[in-house]
């Protein structure tokens, strides 16, 4: 949006970046688990729309940019992986675009058009875990008040990283000039849902014995919608790894205890 600081999409469109740019970050995405949006065509594509677009805009300004930064990061999801409980993903498995979420990701990635010397880093995001957003946000009164539990058999897997995790990943792409292409932005610690589950009661000191049905979500939620929570994918972050990249949080029951606070000191990205 206009405003003092900020540069819109339309004044990216005519001016292209801003000068001296070093880098590019696409955060940008209609957030699709906003509960108070109904999963219509019309909502999905602005979750589209959100997504390839800006990741579109922000290629053609840095093709066309005189002085090109050195990295265009965006990070998109892992959901570009078909959920399952058999198969094994790492940075090279394949993407079906079978799923709603799979063919959005697909697509938006391929948005991501950046010419030579622009380095290219696809970072594939699990749920995003912290105390001022996303799914912690959503659910942390209900686990606090003593009313939380596992989504349907909990067995699905469920990919995650800790928000302050995600950001040195961003910082750590931007700044080692020999990072690129795809990385898994996961803990390496691989849980179901009711692993998650347990982790954040525990760390809460509250009883989580309140299941949610499967077929309550699909109802609720529509169910390509809620197959975001009911199912799951094993995903590892090899690549990650392979980079040397050290998380602070790499355990969940250490992440849970940093955003299980009913009032936080502070913000942990600030």
């Amino acid at each position: 949006m206009p405003g003092a600081n900020n540069i819109s999409w339309t004044t990216l469109e005519h001016q292209g970046l801003p000068k001296q740019t070093s880098a590019v970050v696409n955060l940008a995405g209609q957030q699709f688990m906003d509960f108070t949006k109904t999963w219509t065509p019309g909502f999905k594509q602005n979750v589209r729309n959100s997504r390839v677009y800006t990741t579109k805009a922000l290629a053609t300004a840095i093709n066309k940019s005189t002085e090109k930064p050195k990295v265009f990061v965006v990070i998109t999801g892992v959901g570009a992986y078909e959920p399952s409980f058999q198969q094994k993903y790492d940075e090279s498995s394949p993407t079906t675009g079978i799923d709603f979420f799979s063919r959005l990701t697909v697509e938006w990635e391929k948005a991501a058009q950046v010419e030579p010397p622009v380095r290219l880093v696809i970072i594939r995001s699990g749920a995003v875990l912290g105390r001022w957003g996303g799914m912690i946000k959503n659910m942390f009164l209900p686990f606090f008040l003593g009313l939380g539990g596992r989504i349907g058999s909990g067995k699905q897997y469920l990919p995650w990283i800790h928000i302050e995790d995600l950001a040195r990943l961003i910082l750590f792409a931007i700044e080692n000039e020999n990072v690129k292409g795809v990385l898994n932005g996961v803990a390496p610690q691989v849980i179901t849902n009711e692993e998650f589950t347990k982790s954040f009661a525990k760390a809460l000191n509250r009883p989580a014995v309140f299941p949610v049905p499967e077929t309550m979500l699909n109802l609720l939620l529509n169910q390509e919608r809620a197959m975001i929570m009911t199912k799951g994918q094993y995903v590892v972050p090899k690549r990650v790894l392979d980079y040397g990249f050290q998380y602070n949080y790499s355990d969940i029951d250490n992440a849970c205890r940093e955003f299980a606070h009913l009032f936080p000191k502070k913000h942990p990205l600030k």
